[in-house]
């Protein structure tokens, strides 16, 4: 190959590599491609690319890689980068030209050395000290500074050791190498800094959607754990089927984007809930607003008992002239009676105000008689019913804590969930986060919520979400209105809900083969919940 056609395939390299460049999304992997890319370009045996850090005060070592000595640090290699940072100034604000590094961010220029050992004005001591230790020897440098769109200095290339791709014998960085170099690190530049940006906005995305988690947070310390559970038991799920080669899933398949998507879908999935009134969401027992209102019934039995005891003394005072010990003696064993009664009933109401999974109809009837035919003498003096109908209504719940209408403003938060999710004009790579994150209280066989969807109307990630939301409350430690369950009653529902077309069953058979529900419970359970299935 003659030396213009050699040129001609470096200039090729060069625009693939720009174009490659735009696509990597993560920054390490960006920055192993920055300097491996110069490196092949320009037959450089080995480099190291530095980030400018502390507001233009320093270099850091990014990545390091020297193919003839087998090195590779930093980047996806998972080897540290251990050297100190690379000052560019000293504490008296004094440059530090000696380290050509340092020299080429400082003065955004360019230096090509063809021998360190015989360069003048720059300290390669370091270099020596390395050449002896490992036995190499470090002769040709070209060194590159990184500047971006607005004209400042984001980092560092420095090849070493050029070598002929003829006779592998180390030569000096040609004029081509340089510009080749300069070009590249002008389009890495470009590259890092779009994905700086790109992260940067994506972490304050991000920031926004935790503050919005953190106010339903501090409206409720009951929900804020479920909105980080949910998306991390979604994502658990979805890789597990990412992973999957075999059955009616095998097909499915995940890029860094559709992760980022699914990710964001799940962070979101309540954000509805900042609608919620809080005493609703924090409802702990059937007669639960703003306070528990149990107090005022237990108020109410004082002032029965109080009425009784007070009727029984008259009428033990109005046989006083008699003298009729008898008579006041079955008085007093009545009022006895009267009282353990009412105490009956007062155990019994305040353990109907803790919601339950069921509640028996004898049960509520029994609510109603008291309610109804047990009286009172309000504050006003009124002779009144023992019990409104509001708080019958509330302690005739037949499971949980919630009436009808309170579970509809709960649902609701779903409808807003979704209105608030639409309304934002989402870039195509989140296209789907409304459809993910609106579709997690649908059902398989259309019985769910708000939509009534079918399976075969939601997306595969809606459905995960679905198992993802139903999983993680059944076996939350922190609702007000119920213990965290063990793993294998939770299982058993799930096992249920799989059958009775609730939940998704082919995602469940892979919930339940990868073992994802024991990997999550591992991690947020408390370990008195985790026992053997069945």
């Amino acid at each position: 190959m003659t030396t213009n056609d050699d040129l001609f395939s470096r200039l090729e390299q060069l625009n693939e590599i720009g174009a490659a460049l735009s696509k990597v999304r993560d920054i390490e992997r960006l920055l192993e491609h920055i300097l491996i890319a110069a490196k092949t370009i320009t037959h450089a045996d080995g480099g190291t690319l530095y980030r400018v850090i502390e507001g233009g005060k320093a270099l850091r070592f990014e990545i390091i890689r020297t193919d003839s000595l087998n090195i590779a640090m930093g980047g996806t290699t998972g080897n540290p980068i251990n050297f100190p940072n690379i000052r560019l100034y000293d504490d008296a604000g004094k440059r530090n030209d000696a380290m050509v590094a340092a020299y080429a961010a400082i003065h955004d220029k360019t230096v090509n050395i063809n021998d360190a050992y015989a360069a003048e004005g720059f300290d390669f001591s370091g270099t020596r000290t390395f050449d002896q230790r490992t036995g190499y020897r470090s002769t040709s440098f070209l060194t590159v500074p990184m500047k971006n769109h607005e004209d400042e200095i984001i980092g560092v290339l420095q090849l070493i050791n050029a070598k002929n791709p003829m006779t592998d014998e180390v030569v000096p960085f040609a004029a081509a190498d340089q510009s080749l170099a300069e070009s590249l690190a002008s389009q890495a530049a470009i590259a890092l800094t779009n994905r700086l940006l790109i992260t940067q906005l994506e972490e304050l995305f991000e920031s926004f959607i935790n503050l919005i988690n953190l106010a339903i947070d501090e409206k409720s310390p009951y929900t804020g754990g479920h909105c980080q559970r949910v998306p991390a038991l979604t994502m658990m799920l979805a890789e597990a089927v990412n992973q999957t080669t075999s059955g009616p899933l095998a097909s499915f398949s995940m890029t860094d984007k559709d992760r980022y998507e699914l990710k964001i879908a799940g962070l979101l999935h309540d954000c509805g809930k900042v609608t919620t009134p809080v005493h609703v969401v924090d409802k702990a027992t059937k007669l639960h607003t703003l306070y528990d209102k149990i107090g005022l019934v237990d108020t109410r039995f004082e002032v029965l008992k109080r009425d009784a005891k007070i009727a029984a003394l008259e009428a033990q005072l109005a046989l006083r002239d008699k003298r009729d010990a008898d008579a006041e003696g079955k008085i007093a064993a009545a009022l006895v009676e009267q009282v353990n009664a009412l105490d009956d009933e007062r155990k019994f109401l305040r353990a109907c105000n803790v919601g339950g999974e069921a509640m028996k109809e004898p049960d509520q009837q029994r609510v109603r008689d008291i309610g109804r035919n047990q009286r009172w003498i309000n504050a006003d003096g009124n002779e009144v019913n023992f019990l409104s109908d509001d708080e019958i209504e509330n302690l005739t719940i037949r499971a949980g804590t919630l009436t009808q209408a309170e579970r509809e403003i709960i649902n609701y938060h779903i409808v807003a969930t979704i209105k608030m999710l639409e309304h934002l004009p989402w870039p195509t790579h989140l296209k789907n986060v409304p459809e993910y994150a609106g579709g997690h209280h649908e059902r398989m066989d259309g019985k769910g919520y708000p939509k009534g969807l079918t399976r075969e109307q939601m997306s595969l990630q809606a459905r995960m979400m679905g198992i993802a939301d139903i999983f993680e409350a059944l076996t939350a430690r922190d609702r007000p209105y119920k213990p965290g369950m063990k793993l294998s009653q939770a299982m058993g529902i799930m096992e249920n809900f799989k059958k009775n077309g609730h939940i998704d069953p082919e995602l469940f058979d892979v919930f339940v083969a990868q073992k994802v529900y024991l990997r999550y419970a591992e991690q947020f359970l408390d370990p008195a919940q985790i026992d053997e299935l069945a």
